[in-house]
């Protein structure tokens, strides 16, 4: 009871002293107003750095004339956090945000954790983009701290103010969604880009839709046809999914896959994916097509056992003749458990293909692990074929690589005649891309077999 007393007296204490700062004595007006500027001064600035804060940034950009925010992230900020020190990231941002303020001549805000920012008149949106890379490029050089000096990297998006846009409003949200974007398109400062923002609150309300639209038959797949090379027409396809919503008509792949995988929903997607892909095969078969069907499995889905029973006991039913295309990244969150799940997988005749390879980490110690039966050339590479010679030695290197370790090789995006043969002459098995075909309805792709037929039985005659 003493110590609560004891501690009950001293808050009173605290609390009569905040009182007598907060009152003047003698005529019980508020605080002078030095003091209202120091609060007006904390409510407007960073505490940690001295410098302006989101609610400046925002009240600079407020006004009738139309202006741009730009918001400079610092890349790889965590890591350079951990490795500096906390304490050592306010000396960091500060000085960053003072080469800013002094290259752009206007106030710079801390808005995030490893995100600064400032107000830019600019003629249009291009010359706002400029700006921003002379800004990122002449203020990231390395800063000195405690006699060390430390490299950074910035990435600048830009957020115009003054545009009615019914997702994001504010110009700073917008800046802030444009460096994320700038950032997977690999660039050094972009505008933000509403079309590739597109619609989250919309497609929040696709995800209680998406389990229903399973079991409305909303859901088709699609084939991409691959053509052999040393059979000199279409042995296999991939099968892709495809969503018709009754409202908003086709729903983009990126959108739902996405989704359904943050959701969960991406095992009974990729189930259902199977057993349509396993019947169409069949109907394939009785109109004397035997095609090789390849299915996309989620990382996700490595490490789930149920699942791999599932897919197991779907192949065996049936007898069908599939390929499960996995990125080599997929194994690197439980690698023992999805490699015993490949393993399972290979064991019972599923061919295992190892999709874009080359557009990840190329992990030599994942490809000697995993039991594949091919290895999926990303089209990044097969893009540049036609013009680089340096993807072509990737290409040609990459061919005899997996010939060397039993796999074939299909190699994706191939849209010229000039890439075809070049793959050709390097020893490539299969080829993928709009060249060969597009994704296509089951009954485009039986008129093309058939029609595929017709021809070879003309030239055999």
């Amino acid at each position: 009871m003493r110590f609560i007393t004891l501690g009950y007296a001293q808050g009173m204490r605290r609390s009569f002293a905040f009182l007598s700062a907060l009152f003047s004595p003698r005529s019980g007006r508020t605080v002078p107003h030095d003091h209202d500027a120091r609060l007006t001064h904390m409510a407007l600035h960073d505490q940690e750095t001295g410098l302006g804060n989101r609610l400046s940034l925002e009240r600079a950009a407020a006004g009738d004339s139309p202006v741009y925010v730009i918001l400079f992230g610092i890349d790889r900020f965590e890591l350079l956090r951990n490795a500096i020190g906390y304490d050592s990231v306010a000396g960091l941002l500060t000085t960053v945000g003072r080469r800013l303020s002094n290259l752009a001549r206007t106030p710079v805000a801390r808005v995030g954790a490893g995100v600064l920012g400032l107000v830019l008149h600019a003629e249009d949106d291009d010359a706002a983009v400029q700006t921003a890379i002379r800004l990122c490029e002449a203020a990231q050089a390395p800063v000195i701290l405690n006699g060390a000096p430390v490299d950074i990297s910035l990435t600048a998006g830009l957020g115009r103010s003054g545009l009615t846009n019914r997702t994001v409003t504010s110009p700073v949200d917008r800046a802030s969604i444009a460096v994320d974007q700038a950032r997977a398109a690999h660039r050094r400062a972009m505008g933000f880009d509403a079309v590739r923002y597109g619609d989250p609150a919309g497609n929040l309300s696709l995800i209680s839709e998406l389990m229903a639209a399973l079991d409305n038959g909303e859901f088709s797949l699609n084939y991409q046809p691959k053509y052999d090379f040393r059979a000199e027409g279409v042995t296999a396809v991939e099968a892709l999914a495809r969503w018709t919503h009754p409202r908003r008509g086709c729903v983009p792949p990126d959108v739902f896959v996405v989704m359904a995988e943050e959701t969960g929903h991406i095992r009974p997607l990729t189930e259902w994916v199977i057993r349509q892909a396993i019947q169409d095969q069949a109907a394939l078969a009785r109109a004397g097509h035997d095609l090789m069907v390849s299915v996309n499995v989620s990382g996700r889905l490595l490490s789930d056992e149920s699942f791999a029973d599932f897919a197991l006991a779907a192949v065996e039913a049936s007898g069908a003749r599939l390929c499960f295309e996995i990125t080599e990244t997929a194994v690197v969150a439980h690698p023992e458990m999805a490699l015993r799940i490949l393993d399972r997988f290979a064991g019972a005749g599923i061919s295992v293909s190892l999709d874009d390879y080359g557009s990840g980490l190329s992990s030599l110690t994942y490809l000697k692990q995993i039991r594949a039966d091919e290895l999926k050339i990303d089209k990044s590479f097969i893009l540049g074929l036609d013009d680089s010679a340096r993807d072509a030695l990737l290409v040609k290197s990459t061919i005899d690589l997996a010939h060397g370790l039993g796999m074939k090789v299909t190699a994706e995006g191939v849209e010229t005649p000039t890439a075809l043969a070049l793959l050709r002459g390097m020893g490539c098995d299969m080829a993928q891309g709009y060249l060969i075909g597009r994704p296509m309805s089951f009954a485009a792709l039986v008129e093309r077999l058939e029609g595929s037929s017709r021809r070879a039985g003309v030239v055999a005659a």
